[in-house]
């Protein structure tokens, strides 16, 4: 049987080993009774991380994120996004659906991808704006940019985004779900990306390697109310310390080999442009995501060839691809993947 080279997404990740057997021994309770003594340790260590009083342990980060905007969104107001942001694009319209949220989305002018000058910001800000238009509560950021193609952002300009909104009474939620990534790129620490914002989200399943599971950080008065409502959304967990217990171990051992899979993302990425150059924008490749330009293949139909020959991509857009790497997939396996797709691009 063929082994599939698998890049889709760092979500394809399964526990190592040494994960599953802290997994297994791990010590568990009551979560929802607040009684989980895994779950306590991980929100507690999460949210001392990022800077914050406390966290929420949550089946995804969809839910992560649903809870730490509604906290800050009042039912009628809107949070301001990138039009590519993963809340506006890929959390199934949940922020309107189920908590009255509206949102309006710019278009980023820095020459990365996804990643907001304050310009784009302060030109869509409504403040003070009375009964006639709906007044903007919070914006988001997603560091690294997922559909940006794991870009990131630049803390002095998260700096000055944090002044902007301070002045005008704007709160900021961070969607980090690759925020570890952001952070062993750049070497800035995890807290002073954290401080900047009202409410953080950071997920463990996807290149942090474990099986389920974000936390959300916030105040403790916040977090005391998402927890409500992450009963009322159905994500009350019992003796979930098995899953919190294998975030635990990758906090403890897969935040620094996180280097390992931008290593590879650019070993793909230059198999690819050997063949194709303007496939890819090797100056903005800075994580584990490379997003290729299919030119004008359908890209649904490179994936269904790249398949055939071992090698799972994704979508991204009607003649865009994406490749993931991740602690599944070595160096070898990026350079013979990168290679297969170049050819196909090129053929």
């Amino acid at each position: 049987m063929r082994v599939m080279i698998d890049l889709r997404s760092d979500t394809v990740t399964r526990p190592t080993a040494q994960m599953r057997q802290a997994m297994a021994t791990a010590p568990v309770g009551d979560d929802v009774y607040g009684e989980d003594p895994s779950i306590n340790e991980l929100e507690a260590r999460t949210a001392e991380l990022l800077g914050h009083e406390a966290g929420l342990f949550c089946p995804s980060g969809s839910m992560a994120n649903m809870l730490g905007v509604w906290s800050l969104v009042p039912v009628g107001r809107e949070i301001l996004c990138d039009r590519r942001a993963h809340i506006v694009r890929a959390e199934m319209g949940a922020h309107a659906a189920l908590n009255g949220i509206t949102m309006r989305t710019w278009t980023s002018t820095s020459g990365t991808p996804g990643i907001a000058r304050t310009s784009d910001i302060t030109d869509l800000l409504e403040l003070g704006c009375g009964p006639y238009l709906v007044e903007t509560a919070a914006i988001e950021i997603e560091n690294t940019h997922n559909f940006g193609g794991g870009t990131i952002h630049p803390i002095e300009t998260l700096r000055e985004i944090r002044e902007i909104c301070r002045q005008g009474g704007v709160a900021m939620h961070l969607d980090g779900a690759r925020l570890w990534n952001a952070h062993v790129a750049t070497g800035v620490p995890m807290r002073e990306y954290g401080s900047l914002f009202d409410t953080v989200s950071v997920c463990y399943s996807k290149g942090m390697g474990a099986p389920v599971g974000s936390v959300l950080v916030s105040s403790a008065q916040r977090i005391a109310e998402a927890r409500v409502q992450r009963k009322r959304l159905g994500g009350g967990m019992r003796q979930a310390g098995i899953l919190a217990a294998a975030a635990l171990y990758a906090l403890d051992h897969h935040i620094d080999r996180l280097a390992d899979d931008h290593a590879n993302a650019r070993l793909f990425a230059e198999q690819v442009t050997a063949a194709v150059p303007a496939a890819i924008d090797l100056e903005h490749l800075a994580t584990n995501i490379v997003v290729m330009d299919a030119g004008e293949r359908l890209a649904a139909d490179v994936i269904a060839a790249a398949a055939d020959r071992g090698v799972r991509i994704s979508k991204v857009g009607a003649h865009q691809l994406r490749a993931v790497t991740h602690l599944g997939i070595d160096a070898d396996q990026c350079r013979e993947a990168g290679r297969i797709v170049g050819e196909l691009l090129a053929s």
